[in-house]
C-alpha cells in the first residue's frame, strides 16, 4: 500500500469534508426550494449534489489507498433563506473547491502522486461545470 504525505493526506481530508458539505448543502436546497424560480434549479441542485458525493466517494477510496481514514464530518453546511443567497455560497463554495483542488494538483505533481493529480484534474473540470451552472443560474435570478 502506498502511503501520502501528512500534507496531501490533510488536503484529500478537507476535500472529502467539501464534497460532503456540498452534497448535503445542494440536495437539502433542492429539497426545500419551491417557487417559480426554483423549478429549474432544483433539477440543477439535484444533479450536482449526486456528482459531489460521488467525488467524495472517489477522493475517499484514494485517501484509503494512501494510508488514512476519511473524515465522516462535512464543512459547515449552508441551506439560506432564499434562491439568491443559496446560488450566491453555492458558487463561492465552489470558487473555494477550484481553488483547494488545483493545490492538491500542484502538492501532488510535487510529490510524484500522478493517480492523485489525475482524480483531480478530473474533478476540478466537473467543479469548474458547477461554478459556471450556478454563475448562470445567479444571472436568471
Amino acid at each position: 500500500m502506498a502511503r501520502g504525505s501528512k500534507e496531501i493526506l490533510d488536503l484529500l481530508n478537507q476535500a472529502i469534508a467539501r464534497e460532503l458539505q456540498v452534497a448535503i448543502q445542494y440536495m437539502w436546497q433542492h429539497v426545500l426550494w419551491s417557487g417559480v424560480k426554483g423549478i429549474a434549479v432544483k433539477d440543477a441542485l439535484k444533479s450536482i449534489a449526486i456528482e459531489e458525493m460521488k467525488h467524495a466517494e472517489s477522493i475517499a477510496e484514494r485517501l484509503n489507498y494512501l494510508g488514512d481514514i476519511p473524515t465522516t464530518k462535512p464543512s459547515p453546511i449552508f441551506v439560506g433563506e432564499n434562491l439568491k443567497e443559496m446560488i450566491t455560497q453555492d458558487r463561492k463554495d465552489e470558487e473555494n473547491a477550484i481553488t483547494l483542488y488545483k493545490k492538491i494538483i500542484g502538492v501532488a505533481r510535487k510529490e510524484g502522486d500522478e493517480t492523485t493529480s489525475l482524480l483531480f484534474q478530473k474533478i476540478l473540470t466537473d467543479e469548474e461545470d458547477h461554478h459556471d451552472t450556478f454563475e448562470t443560474l445567479l444571472e436568471e435570478i
